[in-house]
């Protein structure tokens, strides 16, 4: 008898733990799915890493790498004055570079907000003479501008008592009183003001799960019960962190770090591609944040042909410019955001919308598809493409700026379509239509 109770009282606990998993499972809301739907048609954004570290203009992550104490790095502040900032320029010049959407640093592994936030003062508007809430003017000109905004936001911080160092910040004198508990509060109560006083934030982008993956015993961020209550608040907001391994439960996006989706060259980017709508990021020149040595901006051309390969598998590309301390978009940014308006204002369907076909990337370039349209990316010009193909096309056309037809032939036996080119081909991406 007792044994057949002990049974019976192991099987009850056994079936409400199970009971339980299934509660805990992220079910995503039907306006999370459609949020998730326009993240993959949009195909560009623009990150923006901005703070007080553009004043030092030795890059975002100075206060670590500088060893500064964090109390004289703090003076930075009280004379961040950034005097050009203009947030319905930066939107335009973004949205004319056919980006749709924005990525902004909320607030960074330095502990300094970049919006006006109730839970300290170290923040722009109470910490600094400008005394402005640049966030809400972003917000409020990506809202006028039909540009989305996603907001970045820092889970490790190298300034605060309480938070559990982890393997950076190591040197910034603060006196260490590691209390998760309140620190996760602190976390809590920030994220809640970004998407309750904040119009239109349709993302979260969290970065530092990395500084404790060292750690002996296993850190437990309650990563999980994070993403419960920002999906509380708002079941559409897309989350994405940058953990650098699979996607963690109540996920809604996957990100790549300085790769495409399957690549890992930077070393940042092994993990497995999930079935989640997928974001790499990428800087324009080497650094995330402002440094006034680093002028080393990639090519309009090479930034477009990645916007096009991370396109042809299945990504968003999301690509990094760090203002100046004077609030300005650096000269060479703008031109690179120029050159790749020109392409995307003649191009851009090519990209938008668009989804990976199952032809891996060839010699001569990439595909995508949408509906009946094949585009074919030709990035290593040739004298002719070859591109298998079931069935004869219904028509080949150069779409640049338009539809212009071009000479082709299709192998019946082969099932293999030849498209010839032009002689003059452009150094960024030449895009053909094949209308199936």
């Amino acid at each position: 008898m007792k044994k057949n109770l002990l049974l019976a009282a192991c099987l009850c606990c056994l079936c409400l733990t199970a009971t339980q998993r299934v509660r805990a499972q992220y079910v995503p809301t039907p306006e999370n799915l459609e949020a998730r739907k326009q993240f993959e048609g949009f195909r560009f954004g623009i990150f923006l890493h901005w703070g007080i570290y553009s004043e030092f203009a030795q890059g975002e992550w100075y206060l670590n790498t500088g060893q500064l104490n964090k109390d004289e790095y703090a003076k930075a502040a009280s004379c961040f004055y950034p005097v050009r900032f203009n947030a319905q320029e930066w939107v335009k010049a973004i949205r004319e570079s056919g980006a749709r959407y924005i990525t902004f640093t909320s607030r960074h592994h330095d502990g300094f907000s970049m919006f006006h936030t109730a839970q300290n003062r170290y923040n722009i508007v109470d910490a600094t003479p400008f005394g402005r809430d640049v966030l809400q003017e972003l917000a409020d000109a990506c809202h006028e501008q039909g540009v989305r905004l996603h907001l970045y936001y820092s889970i490790l911080d190298w300034i605060r008592d309480d938070y559990p160092i982890g393997r950076t910040g190591r040197f910034t004198g603060r006196t260490l009183k590691p209390n998760y508990d309140t620190y996760f509060a602190f976390m809590k109560n920030q994220v809640r003001e970004l998407l309750t006083r904040y119009r239109d934030v349709e993302g979260i982008w969290l970065d530092g799960y990395w500084d404790h993956d060292e750690d002996s015993i296993p850190f437990d961020w309650r990563m999980e019960e994070f993403y419960r209550y920002i999906h509380s608040i708002k079941p559409a907001c897309l989350i994405g962190n940058n953990h650098h391994i699979t996607p963690i439960e109540g996920e809604d996006f996957q990100m790549f770090e300085r790769d495409l989706p399957g690549e890992n060259k930077a070393g940042l980017s092994g993990q497995d591609i999930s079935h989640l709508p997928l974001e790499m990021c990428q800087t324009m020149n080497g650094m995330w944040g402002y440094k006034v040595a680093d002028q080393n901006y990639k090519s309009a051309e090479e930034l477009i042909q990645l916007i096009v390969r991370a396109a042809a598998k299945n990504s968003n590309l999301l690509l990094n410019i760090g203002p100046q301390p004077n609030g300005e978009l650096p000269a060479l940014a703008l031109d690179r955001l120029k050159k790749i308006g020109a392409w995307m204002s003649r191009n851009g369907r090519s990209v938008y919308g668009t989804q990976a076909t199952s032809l891996p990337e060839q010699p001569w370039g990439v595909t995508t598809q949408n509906g009946k349209s094949l585009f074919l990316h030709v990035l290593q010009p040739g004298s002719a493409v070859e591109v298998p193909l079931p069935k004869k096309p219904r028509g080949v056309f150069s779409i640049d700026g338009g539809k212009y037809p071009l000479g082709w032939n299709y192998d019946r036996r082969r099932k293999v379509l030849t498209v010839s080119l032009p002689e003059a081909l452009p150094q960024d991406d030449y895009v053909i239509e094949v209308v199936r």
